[in-house]
């Protein structure tokens, strides 16, 4: 396999279409544009997720809501904000690594500032199977590499011998039983100097995650507020916490 630093192989012809027949299996997907600055993104979308969560129901496929639900299918309006926050960061021919990416929305954001390479991942099948559609539908595969990686699996990933100079993730710390094995990832695989940037809503906000990362980082937070549209249309504000570890 390549290297974080290596550029991925060229996307076989044909693969969007072969990838998009596969998921077309079990989900109703489809592309829609999504504003991005002064650009937009095309994103997989699945259009009756309601219907898709009550087949999930019928099956007896939802266990514990918080890992089971298709959450990774949802485009995240924190998404977009750690994105562009991103380019804050002086992301010039850095590597980045993006966890939970989801449908990579983050690193498709981010790919628009400089970052030498990107790696989105993510520990769910479906969800690397969007994100590789998204990132081939948008023509990114020569900046962004869509991979599986676990967080709580122990030792040095292989794949990524020398680290990464950023971590960013967006709303993942909800899952309080990660918090310990996340961190003990970014000290074996944030490289020295590094930062790990995380992008939560407020409202879920994990005050504890930043006590537990400051024993072996230093850390930073500050909010951002943004406005945005629900799916009604009307206009809601959010404010986002950011926080920052920096490994000395």
């Amino acid at each position: 396999m390549p290297s974080a630093h290596d550029a991925p192989s060229p996307a076989p012809a044909g693969e969007l279409d072969r990838l998009l027949a596969e998921i077309r299996k079990t989900f109703d997907a489809d592309f829609e544009p999504l504003e991005v600055d002064d650009g937009c993104l095309d994103v997989l979308t699945v259009r009756d997720m309601p219907r898709h969560l009550d087949a999930l129901l019928r099956r007896g496929a939802i266990h514990d809501p918080m890992r089971d639900l298709p959450l990774w299918a949802k485009v995240w309006p924190g998404s977009f904000v750690l994105g562009r926050f991103l380019r804050t960061q002086e992301p010039q021919g850095k590597r980045l690594l993006e966890i939970g990416a989801g449908c990579a929305i983050c690193s498709m954001v981010a790919a628009r500032y400089g970052f030498a390479h990107i790696v989105a991942s993510d520990n769910v099948a479906d969800a690397l199977a969007f994100a590789r559609a998204n990132v081939l539908k948008n023509h990114l595969e020569d900046r962004i590499e869509v991979r599986h990686l676990d967080v709580t699996t122990p030792g040095q990933d292989a794949r990524f011998p020398e680290g990464f100079d950023t971590i960013a993730a967006s709303e993942l710390l909800y899952l309080d039983d990660l918090h310990r094995p996340l961190l003990k990832f970014l000290e074996r695989h944030l490289a020295p100097g590094g930062k790990a940037l995380f992008c939560t809503d407020l409202a879920r906000a994990k005050p504890r995650f930043a006590k537990l990362a400051s024993r072996s980082f230093a850390v930073r937070e500050g909010k951002i507020g943004v406005k945005s549209r629900d799916e009604d249309g009307a206009e809601q504000r959010r404010v986002y916490n950011i926080c920052i570890l920096e490994r000395p």
